[in-house]
């Protein structure tokens, strides 16, 4: 973590009200003086500017259908069999500490890198831009980026992933075009594994003391406490986003947020609807899980299969920097859940709030602090990428779920709007979190999004 960057300070957590995120962050820059503005919109990647052309919504509305099965897609699939799976033993970082958007990360830069050394449509991550190398076969450079990348980070889960990749190849005929693309492939991961080399996840962690004042997370041995310390993908640093922070409890805001969440997020609502409950559930699928199958649809059905690469790229990398600067922030203000909020009201300071000793969410709460929520991180990275990939907001897509034993599917959303609030409002009514956090948590993922579609995957 860097608290010590300007942009990492936020304002001060103990505060009377809420200013929205845009303000917050005006505020920020004129507080350290009207010389810095400009420095300061430039190192923490600016924010909600609508003048920025990033914003604005130029394409038509886009419709889309299932995941097709092309070779960026069908790596997805197998790497994230991996990284959910297990093996004959435990040793390397990765293999000690799996993490889904990580990994998937680092197997989708090596299949860009590799792609954009054949069509050179776009500039690599990893190494520097060559002549392309037209003519290797693009399906058999990506199967060598995927499988090289699964080697090094998961050795012992060769089960896993070995006959995918023995398949993939064999349906390749045999010539120049084969063997350069294999080669293409592996080149490619090696350059970006050793750019993700000790990559902080073998970090050597303190025991978590839960906090005993108000307002202090009460988890033991919570989950996601390496991600702060993993090295960003694109990110200056973990810091770079972090939010300004939960309102005072003795705020209107915390007064407004407990009640709607102790409202609406109670195991006995009388207020949350069948379809409210039903949202909540759904949006309880697993992270690992749920992300890979249902965000594959967006870069699969590409016009070529580098743009499914390079879209794969951002989106995998988007989650990636957002769970890390989601977790750096999480652990930051140690926020407590609404669980411990609601059942230890009469410590909050606040004389509008009561407690009820026998309040309990409709779904199992995560073991992790509140603020920010990291769904709302990882949705508002996803719509934001997808948004500026196809310049507009109104996408129509299918999410999926495991959640009920079965898969379900929801109905289509008609923009990544609709996404992010559904993914807002359900840790809402499953009890989970209160309002501030998943606007912030979005905002948050938007803002890392906007960074990295502008850092990288440029055209030549």
């Amino acid at each position: 973590m860097d608290p010590k960057s300007e942009c990492a300070q936020g304002l001060a957590t103990h505060r009377s009200g809420r200013i929205g995120a845009r303000a917050r962050r005006t505020a920020r820059s004129l507080g350290a003086g009207a010389a810095l503005a400009v420095l300061a919109a430039s190192s923490c990647g600016g924010g909600d500017d609508e003048t920025d052309p990033y914003e604005a919504d130029s394409g038509a509305p886009k419709t889309i259908n299932s995941a097709s099965a092309d070779a960026v897609s069908a790596w997805t699939d197998v790497a994230s069999a991996t990284i959910n799976g297990t093996g004959t033993a435990v040793v390397t970082p990765e293999e000690q500490r799996p993490a889904y958007a990580f990994d998937l990360a680092t197997v989708h830069l090596a299949i860009y890198d590799a792609l954009m050394a054949i069509t050179g449509t776009h500039l690599p991550y990893a190494s520097a831009a060559q002549p392309a190398q037209t003519g290797a076969s693009q399906e058999a450079a990506a199967a060598a980026a995927a499988y090289r990348v699964l080697q090094a980070l998961f050795p012992n889960r060769a089960a896993l992933y070995q006959g995918a990749y023995d398949s993939a190849v064999a349906a390749i005929a045999d010539g120049d075009a084969k063997t350069r693309g294999l080669a293409i492939g592996t080149a490619a991961a090696n350059a970006v594994l050793t750019l993700r080399l000790n990559d902080g996840r073998a970090v050597l962690l303190a025991a978590y003391v839960p906090g005993t004042a108000a307002g202090q997370f009460r988890g033991t041995n919570p989950v996601g406490l390496f991600n702060p310390y993993v090295r960003p993908f694109v990110l200056q640093h973990a810091a770079q986003f972090r939010p300004a922070g939960p309102p005072a409890m003795t705020s209107a805001a915390y007064e407004t947020a407990l009640a709607e969440t102790r409202a609406a997020g109670s195991s006995a609502s009388t207020t949350r609807s069948a379809e409210q409950t039903d949202t909540a559930r759904f949006h309880t699928d697993a992270p690992p899980r749920f992300w890979p199958r249902n965000v594959k649809s967006f870069y699969s059905n590409q016009a070529t299969l580098g743009e499914s690469a390079r879209l794969a790229a951002m989106l995998w990398v988007a989650q990636a920097d957002a769970t890390i600067a989601c977790f750096e922030a999480k652990y930051f203000y140690n926020a407590w859940r609404p669980t411990s909020a609601i059942t230890l009201a009469d410590t909050d300071g606040n004389a509008n709030t009561a407690p009820d000793a026998t309040w309990t969410p409709v779904v199992p709460t995560p073991n992790h602090p509140e603020y920010p929520a990291a769904h709302g991180c990882n949705a508002g990275a996803v719509a934001e990428v997808v948004r500026v990939h196809y310049r507009t907001r109104q996408v129509s897509f299918a999410f999926d779920s495991t959640a009920a034993g079965v898969v379900t599917t929801r109905h289509n959303f008609t923009s990544t709007t609709a996404m992010v609030e559904d993914l807002q409002m359900a840790r809402i009514w499953g009890g989970m979190h209160f309002r501030y956090s998943n606007d912030d948590g979005a905002a948050l993922g938007k803002n890392v999004a906007k960074w990295i579609v502008t850092q990288r995957f440029q055209p030549r």
